[in-house]
């Protein structure tokens, strides 16, 4: 039985997808992150990724890790993007991973511009989504 280490090396150096996907159901936030910056990990280990809860911080970097991963493809961002209103509509502020959707051309601008309507969003983001938005080719 591998420690917690063990699985944190292994969901950064890995390469074989089952391996990854299965470490995926590791109870560890800290592995969660190392796999959504692991640029091997498959889509089907991200979208499990997306519903997983630490603590607002943990949480929060997990979504901007997964809207930025190279693999995440249209529906995992759709996922992270709905777990994101999510949040702000809690009162929350995910707002690396707001901005980090922004600059993933597979999301249509409009549903990225109501999370700027979300009633966590500060004005601040609201500048910053629209800047961000407005620079995507």
């Amino acid at each position: 039985m591998p420690t917690p280490a063990g699985y944190l090396a292994l969901a950064h150096a890995e390469k074989d997808g089952s391996v990854l996907q299965r470490l995926a159901q590791c109870p560890y936030p800290f592995v969660w992150q190392a796999l959504a910056a692991n640029p091997h990990t498959p889509s089907v280990a991200l979208m499990g990724l997306v519903k997983a809860r630490d603590s607002v911080w943990n949480d929060n970097r997990l979504l901007r890790l997964l809207a930025e991963h190279p693999g995440s493809d249209r529906i995992v961002l759709r996922a992270v993007l709905d777990a994101v209103a999510a949040k702000l509509d809690e009162g929350e502020r995910p707002y690396s991973a707001v901005l980090a959707l922004a600059a993933r051309l597979e999301l249509e601008a409009d549903d990225l511009k109501r999370l700027g309507t979300r009633r966590g969003a500060s004005a601040r983001l609201r500048r910053l989504l629209a800047r961000r938005l407005d620079s995507r080719v």
